[in-house]
């Protein structure tokens, strides 16, 4: 059984800073690609950023010089340090992991709980 368990969310004022944090948890022979996605009430869920077992990054650019993806494989975490934030990054935050149960070429995509992330004016 393969978890994702998040923390880090809560309530900021505009301008300030969060850091989320995802463990990656269970029999898992492999991790490629790590993220954070996040969801508002009535939309679709939205790619916040991505990095691969690479260490290469992908974000959105509503999100490019604000928030920075990184991640410890050793401790199958990834982390989202979120700063300059603004009332409409307030979402629940989702940690996603493309990983291998085995060493079979099969991948497999897992989601957190959701974390919520609020910004207040």
């Amino acid at each position: 059984q393969v978890q994702l368990v998040e923390s880090g969310g809560g309530l900021v004022q505009a301008g300030g800073s969060l850091r989320l944090s995802c463990v990656a948890s269970g029999s898992i022979f492999s991790i490629n690609t790590m993220g954070w996605y996040r969801q508002t009430p009535g939309t679709e869920r939205e790619l916040v950023a991505t990095i691969t077992s690479g260490g290469s990054t992908n974000s959105a650019d509503s999100v490019k010089g604000r928030f920075t993806i990184s991640r410890d494989a050793a401790k199958n975490t990834v982390y989202l340090q979120m700063n300059s934030l603004k009332p409409e990054d307030t979402a629940v935050y989702y940690c996603n992991a493309i990983l291998a149960l085995k060493n079979d070429g099969s991948w497999y995509q897992y989601w957190g709980q959701g974390n919520q992330v609020t910004v207040s004016s």
